[in-house]
């Protein structure tokens, strides 16, 4: 009458598989963490843009420095490049949450509504602390992607979520 358990546990592995496929974060987390080194964060070298193949145009690395204000891009993919629209980008909206990766040491995911160039749009993306020693935080991945708000969906405000991965 009911389905064996173990059918069960195989169509939520197929469904949490295709899930992961089809999320830039969540194929970033995936490469991430498998580099990442026994609890110790990957270093840059080990997660290259290039790697991520047709998601690396998603991405970009920062520079960590001190102040973190001085923290910089160093790679930055095609569709989160500054110069299409250089005060209204999503790799400023990865800069602003900066701070909070670096004092709680762990990946960020940051969902949301914003306006990009003069279009609603909702908007995932994450950061990815990097360390050439495995413990200092020298580096850090982004990953942002985004889509125009439907017809039935409003930019009421601006709406930022966050969540620790």
């Amino acid at each position: 009458m009911f389905p064996e358990s173990n059918s069960l546990s195989n169509i939520q592995t197929q469904t949490e598989n295709v899930l992961f496929r089809r999320r830039l974060v969540d194929r970033v987390l995936r490469v991430w963490t498998g580099v990442a080194r026994g609890g110790r964060f990957p270093s840059r070298d080990q997660v290259e843009l290039s790697m991520l193949g047709e998601d690396g145009a998603n991405c970009c690395v920062i520079a960590v420095r001190s102040p973190v204000q001085l923290s910089y891009f160093v790679a930055i993919g095609e569709n989160l490049s500054v110069t299409h629209c250089p005060n209204d980008s999503l790799s400023g909206v990865l800069l602003t949450h900066l701070p909070q990766v670096l004092s709680e040491r762990r990946c960020l995911m940051i969902e949301g509504r914003a306006i990009l160039r003069g279009a609603g749009i909702l908007y995932r993306s994450a950061l990815f602390p990097l360390s050439e020693d495995g413990v200092t935080i020298d580096h850090v991945l982004g990953a942002a992607s985004h889509r125009l708000l439907r017809e039935n969906e409003q930019l009421i405000t601006p709406l930022v979520q966050t969540k620790w991965l």
